[in-house]
């Protein structure tokens, strides 16, 4: 430990902190002793408390006004209940280990409760630093200001005031600027310096501070200020002050790691010792203590590593009270008052606002919001309002929903993808109600790609669906996570498809396996948001062979038949033989693809007889009809096979089911037909219209042709919420 540096470092914070505690105390409207015992405070017994090393607490700017309107209320007595109470709520935070829960509040409710706290009290300052009094509530004193510059330029000693006040302002401004180590002397004791010259000058008369006893100012609260704890006014201010506080010193203590490279803070030890001083604090009488970044960031440049420098300028405080008040006498309060205009300056940052709406225009609204609620009202009520517009915000955003509703020859289509909560009810019960209103027999509601069905649209759903079938029609509805369950390498099973909402009314072969049955099938097995009729999502351009496990590749292909590929319409009319024999096998050398939606298979064998699992039994062996062959032009051209280097997913072992695995491994954990594909990502919305071709191998045994469109991607459809 360097100890001249520490010591140093003391000396720079405290030449800070001394105007800082004064001018608090002051806009606080209580005596300037209590500003500076409150800093005695924050560097003994917070400073030497564990949690961040290098920040440093004391009598903050931004509680002035919120003190002020609890002194005018209550009065100075009772603040020392409410500070000691803060400070006891503080340590309890921080022993169940909540000091983080304050890191969880959105940063715009955070810029825009300091710029409320920095705002009003710009104003509030700009009548002591003319020497008057300020007429009480924000709004009050922002339009009292036109009247101030008149009465000040009326009068010459308040003019004289409102000089230092606003030279004072200046400096620390400009003061960083300043060449040499002269600018290592802070701004705000060089301005108290003039200021002192200038009073004791002849013909001068201005206000200064009057100083009494510092030990005759501690008022220990008695039983009469303990029974106010029944008031329902004390409690609020408990409160708030606790938040504020808190809410304060975490934040300042994030910025201040960002400083230096030292330890870090530990948030439940540091809210810990915040409570600590406030609590010591509310004993004696003070003001509370949150860190402050001025005094910080002063303890970091001047080259303090450790806690000894902050602790140490506490004593420093102390010293310089008890041996030379008559020092604090000789200061125009004017002065002090320009260091805290300066101070809500920099809490107010204007230059966050423009930098928010370049940013987030949404939570602009929200920092906005929160400043004007504060100025307008009270702190308490402008962050809570604050916090309630940043979960809205955040709602609305986390309830993004794509709801389509088209018509398909006799079938009304809704597809639904994203976050199906409440606050999209409307748009999904005007989806649902054109749907029934389009007269269709037939109304399909896909929900596959829905990641998120809150109680509110489920129920809504359900209902619809109650009340369509009622009526006579056939509703078919597709819930989020339902998977097809394929045969195994050995072939004991078919495919098993998920459950498909039978109507009333409905014929019974809606059930029995079938080319509607096969569609539903189809349909049911996609597990996330993928391609539906008009088809208004695209492949990524990585879409692998066939036999490659992508999950675009599957799932787009298996709804893209549906009504725009002509495949979907052979396939219907096509009957495979072989009953529970008629989905593909895990050896297939097509691969995955086929295995879901068993009837497209059929398409693909131009000569009768020929087995799709070569290792059964020929008595057992599934074959293709030779009526139900693909048209010709529906074949797949050699010529149009995938490149060898084509893109292949590595993460996953490739098995017979591959179109181009050679060495298939001897692992039947790796069989794509029994794989869960609830974990596949589902493929991204496009917003162009393009063409896509399905390119892969011909089976051996078929003859070359060309390549069919897989589909065409219509105009888009997709309305976002």
């Amino acid at each position: 430990m360097d100890f001249a540096t520490e010591i140093t470092a003391s000396l720079v914070v405290f030449l800070v902190a001394l105007p800082l505690c004064i001018g608090v105390a002051v806009a606080s409207g209580v005596p300037a002793e209590l500003g500076i015992i409150s800093g005695v405070i924050g560097g003994l017994v917070v400073g030497a408390a564990r949690g961040s090393t290098l920040q440093v607490s004391g009598p903050a700017a931004g509680l002035a006004a919120l003190v002020a309107e609890t002194v005018m209320e209550f009065g100075v007595a009772m603040l020392g209940v409410i500070v000691l109470f803060s400070g006891i709520l503080q340590i309890i935070l921080g022993m169940v280990r909540l000091g983080r829960m304050f890191q969880a509040i959105s940063l715009a409710v955070v810029q825009g409760m300091l710029a409320g706290i920095g705002l009003p009290l710009m104003f509030s300052q700009a009548y002591p630093m003319a020497d008057a009094k300020a007429p009480g509530m924000p709004i009050e004193n922002i339009a009292g200001v036109p009247g101030l510059v008149v009465d000040t330029l009326a009068n010459p000693q308040a003019g004289i005031a409102a000089l230092l006040g606003i030279v004072t302002i200046v400096l620390s401004f400009m003061w960083k600027k300043m060449p040499g180590p002269v600018k290592k002397v802070p701004a705000a004791l060089v301005a108290v310096g003039i200021g002192i010259g200038v009073a004791s000058m002849p013909g001068v008369d201005v206000k200064t501070l009057q100083v009494g006893n510092l030990l005759a100012s501690v008022q220990v609260p008695g039983a009469e200020q303990f029974a106010g704890l029944a008031n329902a006014g004390i409690i609020t201010a408990i409160l708030t002050f606790t938040v504020i506080a808190s809410a304060e010193s975490l934040f300042t203590a994030a910025a201040v790691d960002r400083m230096h490279n030292g330890p870090r803070t530990r948030y439940n030890t540091e809210l810990i010792a915040q409570g600590a001083g406030n609590t010591v604090a509310g004993i004696l009488g003070a003001l509370p203590i949150t860190a402050v970044v001025a005094r910080s960031s002063a303890n970091v440049q001047a080259g303090a590593k450790t806690r000894l420098s902050r602790t140490l300028h506490g004593l420093w405080l102390l010293a310089f009270a008890l041996l030379l008040p008559q020092v604090l006498a000789l200061i125009p309060i004017s002065v002090l008052a320009g260091v805290l205009v300066h101070s809500g300056w920099k809490l107010f940052a204007p230059e966050e606002f423009p930098k928010m709406w370049r940013q987030d225009r949404g939570e602009f609204a929200v920092m906005t919001t929160t400043t004007l609620v504060i100025t307008a009202t009270a702190l308490l009520e402008g962050v809570l309002i604050g916090l309630a517009a940043g979960v809205i915000l955040a709602a609305l955003r986390m309830s993004q929903t794509v709801v389509r509703q088209h018509i398909d020859n006799d079938t009304a289509k809704v597809v639904m993808a994203g976050n199906a909560t409440f606050l999209r009810l409307p748009r999904l019960i005007d989806a649902l109600e054109s749907a029934a209103a389009s007269g269709k027999p037939r109304i399909r509601l896909d929900l596959t790609g829905v990641t998120h069905l809150d109680h509110a649209c489920r129920s809504q759903i359900d209902e619809f669906v109650a009340q369509q079938r009622g009526a006579g029609l056939r509703v078919e509805l597709l819930m989020p996570g339902a998977a097809v369950t394929g045969t195994g390498a050995a072939g004991t099973g078919a495919n098993v498809p998920p459950p498909v909402v039978p109507t009333a009314g409905a014929s019974s072969s809606a059930s029995v396996p079938g080319a509607d049955a096969e569609e539903e099938r189809v349909l049911a097995s996609v597990p996330a948001a993928a391609f539906d009729g008009e088809a208004d999502r695209r492949w990524e351009g990585t879409s692998t062979p066939t036999g490659a496990p992508s999950p675009s590749w599957e799932g787009g292909m298996n709804q893209a038949w549906e009504a725009t590929a002509p495949v979907g319409r052979a396939a219907r009319d096509a009957a495979l033989d072989g009953g529970a024999d008629r989905a593909w096998e895990a050896d297939s050398s097509i691969g995955p693809a086929w295995e879901a939606d068993a009837f497209t298979g059929a398409a693909w064998d131009v000569t009768p007889g020929r087995g799709t699992n070569p290792a059964r039994p020929a008595s057992g062996t599934a074959t293709w009809d030779s009526d139900r062959t693909w048209d010709h032009d529906q074949a797949w051209g050699h010529d149009q096979a995938w490149d060898t280097d084509a893109s292949r997913n590595t993460d996953r072992p490739r098995t017979m089911d591959r179109a181009r695995d050679t060495n298939p491994p001897a692992d039947p954990s790796h069989d794509r037909a029994t794989a869960d594909r609830s974990a596949d990502p589902a493929p991204v919305p496009g917003p162009t219209a393009e063409w896509f071709y399905l390119d892969t191998e011909p089976m051996p045994g078929t003859s070359p042709s060309r390549v069919m469109p897989l589909f065409r991607r219509g105009r888009s459809t997709t309305e976002r919420v």
